[in-house]
């Protein structure tokens, strides 16, 4: 029989005493699955040259602006992420995946001319993606009567300009201010630009008079290269729809009988995909959930914010902020009614057709997450990936929150199985052994359904006696090396809908 203690060895003889320290975390595991995040996104087109392209994790955002540019897509949203004197995301790891665009890739420009001479002392403002300020640095400029369209025209190149965090730099040519993106590609052409002023009050007026959309898409060869070792539970996708199905197929699907991609049962390592859209149109929302057979897939999560001058990839980041948190602390909970921390909200307050509950409804059964505008901020009703295969009621990999409660199962099962199980001696129920080393189907058995207990308490499963009568284990009969368990689980739910019945009379 092996001694409790191997301080000193057992062939010893001679009088002496042994002590031995070992490493014990019995407080600093949590028992849920660790999230961590993956950006992948562009660099500034002045930092490109200097960046490397290796995953790395940065730990705020003015890492992200010196390593990939102020105002870069990674650094906007490395901005919401890590925000200064907030929490944000917290401890969970934001790695980056930097990506450079393909060669002939062109930025965004946008022209504005100037007209009239003012007729008084005002301050007027800039608004960039929504935003009349950012990280406490103004868009705002003041203007002096009897300044002309020249004066001003430089006064707004200045106030731009001297926004460290602005995606636009700008130029002023007599009346005319040119703003450019920072980055090339597609992804820059998402950024609007309003003025806000009254002509009558003020003599001045603004009006765009050339728009150029950036062009060009980045390089994802190597991207699949970075999944597989590390258990990147979420990325942050700020290409939108331009990687959503590359993303799906590094993913893969889980199939029932042959699991593609990181679904693998030899590699199980998958993620979600969030991505963001400021589309209104029920029908563009729907069709972007079908992309690449994106009913089937439960990879990408669409997240909305219907009319918001904001990019579309600040919207992802406000909810893989509220989402990892959630993912990490409470993956028994949902994110339902949580506001976005960081984003503008149209200037009118309308939204269009997803006000309407109906609507909504028609969303999410089409795959798209939907929101609500609360008292001037964006309210999560939904959060749902794009899977909604046909005749499957409900549907089983729709929401974020029972995915991720599917990985809590496997991995808690998995560290049950590399303390309990991996590389001991198999040995039948009816045999006799005092080794420390040995497991019996009876004793697996015994440690799974303690585990059924346990993620009941946690709230994660229904029924764990339902679990424990469907538990299988067994020696396998041909391999004598081999150890096959099985068994189900019910998911706990959401009370996503309340519904209520009375009747009154006198």
């Amino acid at each position: 029989m092996t001694a409790i203690s191997t301080a000193v060895g057992s062939e010893r003889l001679s009088r002496t005493t042994g002590y031995k320290i070992g490493k014990l975390f019995p407080s600093n595991e949590t028992e849920n699955l660790p999230q961590k995040i993956v950006i992948i996104g562009q660099a500034n087109t002045a930092n490109e040259a200097l960046i490397s392209l290796d995953a790395q994790e940065i730990i705020s955002a003015e890492e992200a602006g010196k390593l990939f540019g102020y105002g870069s897509p990674i650094h906007s949203v490395i901005r919401i992420l890590r925000p200064s004197g907030s929490s944000g995301v917290g401890g969970i790891p934001t790695i980056v995946i930097p990506q450079k665009v393909a060669e002939g890739a062109t930025a965004s420009t946008k022209t504005f001319t100037v007209t009239g001479t003012a007729k008084q002392n005002i301050t007027q403002v800039v608004k960039i993606a929504g935003r009349e300020s950012l990280d406490f640095q103004s868009y705002s400029f003041s203007i002096s009567k009897d300044d002309t369209a020249t004066q001003i025209a430089t006064k707004i190149a200045n106030s731009v300009n001297k926004v460290l965090g602005s995606p636009f730099t700008a130029s002023a040519t007599t009346d005319t201010v040119v703003f450019t993106s920072k980055f090339k590609g597609e992804v820059s052409k998402d950024i609007e630009i309003e003025f806000s002023s009254d002509a009558i009050e003020t003599g001045i007026t603004y009006a765009q008079t050339e728009k150029t959309d950036g062009s060009g898409l980045a390089d994802f060869s190597n991207l699949k290269d970075y999944f597989g070792q590390e258990w990147y539970t979420i990325v942050l996708n700020t290409y939108g729809q331009n990687a959503m199905s590359l993303l799906q197929d590094i993913n893969g699907i889980n199939y029932l009988n042959n699991p593609t991609g990181l679904y693998n049962p030899l590699v199980f390592k998958p993620f979600l995909a969030f991505l963001g859209s400021k589309k209104e149109d029920r029908a563009d929302l729907l069709g972007l959930a079908t992309l690449n057979n994106g009913e089937d897939n439960l990879t990408n999560v669409i997240c909305v914010a219907p009319k918001t001058p904001a990019m579309e990839y600040e919207i992802a980041a406000n909810v893989v902020t509220l989402f990892a948190r959630v993912a990490q602390d409470t993956p028994e909970l949902d994110v339902n009614a949580m506001s976005y921390p960081d984003l503008p909200v149209p200037s009118n307050g309308v939204i269009g057709e997803m006000k309407d509950y109906n609507t909504r409804d028609v969303l999410v059964k089409g795959g798209v997450s939907t929101v609500t505008l609360d008292k001037g901020v964006y309210k999560i009703q939904d959060l749902v990936t794009t899977y909604h295969t046909e005749g499957e009621n409900p549907f089983q990999f729709s929401y974020p929150r029972n995915i991720n409660i599917d990985w809590n199962v496997k991995f808690g099962y998995s560290k049950l199985e590399g303390s309990n199980l991996r590389d001991r001696v198999i040995v039948r129920d009816n045999s006799f052994t005092d080794s420390r080393n040995a497991i019996k189907p009876k004793q697996w058995k015994a440690i799974v359904m303690g585990y059924f207990d346990t993620l009941n308490s946690r709230a994660l499963i229904n029924d764990p006696d339902f679990s424990k009568s469907s538990l299988q284990v067994e020696i396998d009969s041909v391999n004598p090396n081999r150890f096959n368990t099985f068994f189900r689980y019910r998911r706990t739910g959401i009370a996503r809908i309340t519904s209520t019945d009375v009747e009154a009379g006198f």
